[in-house]
């Protein structure tokens, strides 16, 4: 293949008229309701270990039960107030809303110690039940929103609340929590339900769940449809592919003057393809990236002797009609 060519020959103005107003339809594999991999989420209660750094907050009505080891009578059940505190026995009113489990084990601990209750209390406090506090899930996904969660969940389970995906969804999931905001996880979609069991992590209330879109290959120019191709989950496509769901050039093309019209940093590039060695399997196939452009150009030559011989067979057939009617 050769080497990019500054974009001079094609307006890439031009391309995008094209593409927004002949209604190009979308590749038939695109057009199912979902890509949420079926099999996957039928495992999504399988075991996964929580990913370090990622405990969920303490949150305004939460119920959290307190112990201290060895001491039954001290185990106690209660929510977090409106304004953040829990009170305890002994300890009293303790601000726990924005903390750790750890970190708000520390403080109790400290402070049941400062009392002079305990001398070396093991404090545990574990979560029972979060207060209604959404995850977000956004993208491409039928029904946008934000989802109430009262404990932890699968990615599965989240966009099964969604609806599923789109036909438009991309393999990349992103992820953020809520004392996290900052630090983005990704997780990879996959057709393949082995891989998929891994791509289920947890997702905790209060995270935002974003399922990008997939990138598109465009086509057009001198083929039987000019198209859109939605690239799914199992990768790329190629030239000789795309021109396939295109249904194929038609006899006006010139093969030799196909070229991808590619986004680069610096602005839209050329690179010339050798659609008639590859259709001929005498040049490799070429893969396409998302958001490229797959032009077929049309012969000048062939169009005006396509134009030629319309015109000899709409005279020929009037003729022959005159013929027979006088």
């Amino acid at each position: 293949m050769k080497t990019a060519a500054p974009f001079a020959k094609v307006s890439f103005a031009i391309i995008a008229v094209l593409i927004s107003t002949l209604g190009l339809a979308q590749s038939p594999a695109s057009q199912a309701t979902s890509n949420l991999p079926q099999a996957a989420a039928a495992n999504s209660s399988a075991a996964h270990s929580n990913p370090a750094g990622y405990e969920p907050l303490i949150g305004i009505g939460d119920l959290l039960k307190i112990s201290v080891l060895g001491v039954t009578d001290y185990d106690q059940q209660l929510r977090v107030g409106g304004d953040g505190d829990a009170f305890l026995a002994l300890a009293g009113s303790v601000h726990v809303a924005g903390l750790t489990t750890e970190q708000a084990q520390q403080l109790i601990r400290k402070r049941l110690m400062d009392g002079g209750y305990f001398a070396d209390p093991q404090v545990s406090v574990f979560e029972q039940e979060f207060a209604t506090q959404g995850v977000s899930v956004l993208g491409e996904v039928q029904k946008p929103g934000v989802y109430p969660l009262t404990g932890p969940r699968r990615l599965f389970d989240v966009l099964s609340l969604a609806g599923g995906t789109t036909p438009k969804a991309g393999q990349v999931v992103s992820i953020s929590h809520r004392n996290e905001p900052k630090s983005l996880r990704t997780v990879a979609l996959s057709n393949d339900p082995g891989t998929n069991i891994e791509a289920d992590v947890e997702i905790l209330p209060g995270d935002t769940v974003v399922v990008t879109k997939a990138g598109i290959v465009y086509v057009v120019g001198a083929v039987k449809t000019s198209t859109g191709i939605v690239l799914e989950n199992s990768g790329g496509i190629t030239v000789l592919q795309a021109i396939a769901t295109a249904g194929g050039t038609n006899p006006m093309a010139a093969l030799n003057g196909t070229k991808i019209i590619r986004k680069s940093p610096t602005g839209p590039v050329e690179i010339p393809i050798q659609l008639k060695k590859i259709l001929a399997a005498k040049s490799p196939d070429v893969k396409l990236e998302a958001e490229d452009i797959l032009f077929v150009p049309s012969s000048a030559g062939k169009t005006a002797a396509g134009m030629a011989l319309d015109a000899g067979l709409r005279l020929a057939t009037t003729v022959a009609a005159y013929a027979v009617i006088y």
